[in-house]
């Protein structure tokens, strides 16, 4: 059974990837497809940006070029390289005792000096143009750097918009973690890259994963079982889009050639989802 038409699931990607599902966003509305109608979004890392912008009504094509930290009023980000090299290290191993890991890379993350809370809050909520929760559906994911356990923000969960998505962004090492309700949050990438499995009940899920070329999908392929969506469309860069990332989904200098690779992929884009986000009609 059904309880929503559409869902879109947008997953984590860096700055990089961020750049490029707004691109691809923008591109679609252009040609009649606008992902921001959907009736439930998820976001998860870079994907929580792009999410809460689109669910928010807001123009991707603010997202087409780099958004300064003076723009925000906050400083830029204090990358703190000792502990994200300990955060990746760990997650290398992680294969064996995923929970534990999770444990672990929370506690590099509250040990990590990457400058204050409040500062990564101001540049999300630059990057996304909103205060305010929307009335539509919007998940976004974090986990709880004390436990590794997941955490879902919603509208009803007593959480700022901008503090959920800086909790979701918050990667050990790079960005702090973010106190929400007496509890500090991390990357919600550090579970899963899409969380693909909380759109469960939709028709139609439409999930775009900006970093489906550097992993494998065998998490995916569960998660798309959990949701057991009727139509199912996945949308992954393409070769031109992965070159113009380049190898650092983090480098701003990548963030204007990746919207723009964006823009030019929704072309393809459209073509794979003209039907099913129209009228739910089966496609590939």
């Amino acid at each position: 059974m059904h309880s929503l038409d559409r869902a879109l699931v947008l997953g984590a990607g860096g700055l990089v990837g961020m750049a490029w599902m707004a691109g691809l966003a923008s591109g679609l509305r252009r040609a009649g497809v606008d992902l921001g109608e959907a009736d439930l979004i998820v976001g998860t890392s870079a994907g929580a940006i792009t999410a809460a912008l689109l669910a928010t009504g807001q123009d991707p094509d603010r997202l087409a070029t780099p958004v300064r930290p003076a723009d925000s009023g906050s400083t830029p980000p204090q990358v703190d390289g000792r502990r994200l090299g300990e955060a990746f290290a760990v997650l290398a191993g992680a294969a064996s005792n995923p929970d534990e890991a999770r444990r672990r890379v929370g506690q590099i993350a509250l040990a990590a000096e990457t400058g204050p809370e409040q500062a990564h809050i101001a540049r999300m909520r630059a990057m996304t143009g909103a205060d305010q929760w929307p009335d539509r559906q919007l998940l976004i994911t974090a986990l709880d750097a004390e436990t590794g356990e997941q955490e879902v923000f919603d509208r009803a969960s007593g959480a700022p918009l901008p503090s959920a998505v800086a909790a979701s962004t918050a990667f050990p090492g790079i960005y702090p973690p973010i106190t929400i309700n007496g509890r500090r949050y991390m990357d919600g990438s550090l579970r899963s890259a899409t969380n693909a499995g909380l759109a469960a009940g939709a028709r139609t899920l439409v999930v775009i994963d900006p970093q489906a070329h550097l992993f494998p999908r065998e998490l995916l392929h569960q998660e798309l079982a959990v949701a057991g969506a009727q139509t199912v469309v996945t949308i992954e860069p393409s070769p031109e889009s992965t070159r113009a990332f380049g190898s650092d989904l983090n480098d701003r200098t990548a963030w204007g050639p990746a919207y723009q690779a964006g823009l030019r992929q929704a072309t393809d884009a459209e073509e794979q989802l003209r039907l099913a986000w129209k009228t739910g009609s089966d496609t590939d």
